[in-house]
Parts: structure tokens; C-alpha cells; sequence
């Protein structure tokens, strides 16, 4: 087929790459311009944009697909099909009947369930078992229109949104392959019961809030993992928990967010139901470090209270 594409980050980088392997053909990549990244903030390409180059194929970077010039452009291509896979610009109602069979969206979810920009990170913070990728006709609203295709995805104990997003990237690189060789496909039926939506990632959110149980504090490590990374204070200072898992015990009479144990290479930390063992750390500045290396530096967190 003829398949103009349009995606950011590398799991949209990864279904482009399907695409190609697949023997499609792809006119035109559209992907959102180059940003400051990194420490030292320099404009980086996106992962679509690196493949693109890569691949030697055409593409835009426009700022808003309401561009009448954009437009033109994508029209002029006779597509068959435009696939969407995390953009991040919303695709104007015009657009999405030009190509012949309209435009497809791969979505990191399970539609209805986390409609929205951050399924990913939702779908863990919630404690679900299992998560998925819906491809979807595109219309005008958000994560709305018809649910083509599924593939399920089980959510591990031990998942970070990293972990989950790759495995992600992998059966939606796959399904839209799918999707494309079986077009038409007959939309299964939406049950707007079951929908929630998946807001946008804060870093507020990502705040310990240590009265919660240890349970829900380490889903929310996990979920935010690697971005924006779940954090605390320590004696008035940032600290970032990038691992932790909950363990069997019983903070009895402990103040949440007081360090209960600090040795031997275990830091536990007391919460408002149940003992959360801190795994990997870092100081504002500093490097990640598993809790015994950390320790070495900082023996003083032993007894110290985390939190605001």
C-alpha cells in the first residue's frame, strides 16, 4: 500500500519500520520538529525523524497539519492510508478522509479503556493485569472512532512504563502489519461504559505521597519510570526513587515516610499501610544507584523522614 505516516517517539518509530520491512510504501513521514533535549538542552530529532533519514525517505515536519500547504501536500499523494502512532498534533477532520481508506491510528491501550496521552503510565498506576494496542479509524474526536483490530499485553508485577512501552511498540509495529493486509476490517462494537481517560502525565503526579499503601507507591515508581521519575524530599533535599518494591511487614506505630532499616544494603521505608524497600536512588545532581552504593554515601538517611 501507499501509507503516509505520522509519529514522534520510538514507538511509533517502531511500527514505520514494519511498515517498510513489510514492503509498503511511504511517500511522505510526518513527524513533530526537532526539540531541545538533554542536559545540555540541544534540538534533537525525533526517533521517526532518525528512522526517516535513515530510510531516505521523505519527510515534514510542519507545526500544525492545518497548513493548507500540508494539505496539498498529503492530497497530491493519492495515499491509500495515513497511520498515526503517537504524534502529538491533532489531525484536522479534513485530513482524515483524504487517504482512500482514511487515516489509522495505533493506540497503546485497550479502547475504550485509557483513551487519551497517557495510557501507558494509567494502566499501571491503576494496578490493571493486562493492557494492549487497539488499531482504530480515526474521526473527530479523541480516541473515538471505530476499534479495528486488538492485541492483548499482560502487565507484569515488576513493569516500569519503560518495559511496558517496548513490548507495546512490539505487538502495535506487528498489528497495524496486520491491519493493512486484512483491510477492510469489520470495527468491533464500543461500549462507552467501559472508557476512562488517560490525562496527561504532571510532575506533581509523580510526588511520594507516603500515607498511601506500599503497593500503590510502587506501582506509581514503576509508572513513572522513566519519566518524570517518582520523587521525594530527604532533609529538605530531592531524591528520586527509580526502583522499589513492597515488602512483607508491618510499619506498626512507624510514621509514614520514616526510614525503618538502613543497612546491610536495605533501605526500607515505612508507608501507610505496609514497608516499601527502596531499590535504585538518586540525588539531585547525582547518579542512579542501587540502594548499597547509595548507602555508602548517605548513611545518614537512616532514621530520616521522607517527604515534604
Amino acid at each position: 500500500m501507499n501509507v503516509i505516516f505520522a509519529g514522534t517517539p520510538a514507538f511509533a518509530a517502531s511500527a514505520l519500520a514494519a511498515l517498510l520491512d513489510a514492503g509498503h510504501r511511504v511517500p511522505l513521514v510526518l513527524t513533530q520538529p526537532d526539540r531541545p533535549a538533554g542536559r545540555g538542552l540541544k534540538s534533537q530529532p525525533s526517533a521517526v525523524k532518525q528512522l526517516a533519514l535513515l530510510r531516505q525517505l521523505e519527510l515534514a515536519q510542519p507545526t500544525s497539519l492545518k497548513d493548507e500547504a500540508v494539505i496539498a501536500q498529503i492530497a497530491q499523494l493519492k495515499a491509500d492510508v495515513m497511520v498515526v502512532a503517537a504524534y502529538g498534533l491533532m489531525i484536522p477532520s479534513r485530513l482524515l478522509s483524504v487517504p482512500r481508506l482514511g487515516c489509522l491510528n495505533i493506540h497503546a491501550s485497550l479502547l475504550p479503556r485509557w483513551r487519551g496521552a497517557a495510557p501507558i503510565q494509567r494502566a499501571i498506576l491503576a494496578g490493571d493485569r493486562e493492557t494492549g494496542v487497539t488499531i482504530m479509524q480515526m474521526d473527530e474526536g479523541l480516541d473515538t472512532g471505530a476499534m479495528l483490530l486488538k492485541t492483548k499485553v499482560a502487565i507484569d508485577d515488576r513493569d516500569t512504563a519503560n518495559s511496558l512501552h517496548d513490548r507495546l511498540a512490539e505487538a502495535g509495529a506487528r498489528l497495524i502489519v496486520r491491519a493493512l493486509r486484512e483491510m477492510p476490517l469489520v470495527p468491533d462494537p464500543k461500549n462507552p461504559a467501559a472508557s476512562c481517560y488517560a490525562a496527561k502525565i504532571t510532575r506533581a503526579e509523580a510526588a511520594i505521597d507516603w500515607t498511601k499503601p506500599a503497593a500503590e507507591i510502587d506501582r506509581l515508581v514503576r509508572a513513572f519510570n522513566p519519566v518524570p521519575g517518582a520523587h521525594t524530599l530527604c532533609d529538605g533535599q530531592p531524591l528520586k526513587i527509580w526502583q522499589a518494591e513492597p515488602v512483607a511487614g508491618i510499619a506498626a506505630g512507624a510514621v509514614p515516610g520514616t526510614v525503618q532499616k538502613a543497612d546491610a544494603g536495605v533501605i526500607e521505608v515505612a508507608t501507610g499501610a505496609g514497608i516499601l524497600r527502596l531499590l535504585e536512588l538518586q540525588r539531585a545532581g547525582g547518579r542512579r544507584l542501587a540502594a548499597q552504593a547509595f548507602l555508602a554515601g548517605m548513611p545518614s538517611i537512616a532514621g530520616a523522614r521522607l517527604g515534604g
